[in-house]
């Protein structure tokens, strides 16, 4: 293997839990909530799927089903899904929707999995070259560099720039190119079997992880290492 394409949210990354997403956002804005009413309005935004790269909503409304299928082709389109999902929850002041997901997309929010930095330094010493390809509405390059993995990434490929989404082998031929490798020589890492699978369309190798809190997956990514072995000289 030349190249190893990583997958962001629930590969690399996990997104912080629903109810300490919520509770920053009322610190922020000086509100509270009692526990136990905190927890109430965390577990229905969780249900509603309100939180990017959180759960999936448990049933989405039908009329955003057609926004929802293309969320990730643009920011506007991203934002506009989910605070639509966010809305669905009563909050004690409306402009809290709006903070949540701007809250989503700072660096606190997210953290990397153990052994995400373990694997890319290595696959940067052995000289593979490593790329992002992520289904997104924003720029999620400062939190690479805030959690110190920026150094260890060659090309960031990310929908809303490009206006389209995984599976769309598209967006895998431009990671492709970006990196300077055939797709016969790259391997897909991700945790979506349908949207991260769609690399396999273009002749890319694919290994799954599983989307799982980062306490529970300490060394899930390890095994990419033996995948793709050291680049040939």
């Amino acid at each position: 293997m030349a190249a190893v394409l990583f997958d962001f949210s629930g590969t690399l990354f996990r997104v912080e839990p629903t109810e300490s997403w919520l509770r920053a956002v009322l610190d922020d804005a000086g509100l509270t909530l009692d526990e136990r009413e905190l927890a109430g309005k965390a577990r229905a935004l969780e249900e509603a799927g309100a939180l990017p790269g959180g759960a999936s909503p448990v049933r989405l409304p039908e009329e955003l089903a057609g926004l929802w299928d293309v969320r990730d082709r643009s920011a506007e389109q991203h934002r506009a899904a989910y605070t639509a999902l966010s809305r669905q929850v009563a909050l004690p002041d409306p402009a809290l929707h709006d903070a949540l997901y701007d809250r989503h997309m700072t660096p606190a929010a997210w953290a990397p999995y153990r052994d995400a930095a373990e694997v890319l330094r290595a696959l940067r010493e052995r000289g593979i070259g490593v790329g992002v390809v992520s289904n997104i509405g924003w720029d999620l390059r400062p939190v690479f560099r805030a959690h110190g993995l920026d150094p260890y990434v060659d090309a960031y490929v990310l929908s809303y720039e490009h206006g389209i989404q995984k599976p769309d082998p598209r967006l895998f031929a431009a990671a492709c190119t970006e990196l300077g490798t055939r797709p016969e020589d790259v391997l897909m890492v991700g945790d979506d079997r349908r949207a991260d699978g769609g690399a396999a369309a273009l002749g890319c190798g694919v290994h799954f992880v599983d989307h799982l809190p980062v306490t529970d997956r300490p060394d899930a990514l390890l095994p990419v290492l033996d995948l793709v072995g050291h680049r040939a000289a």
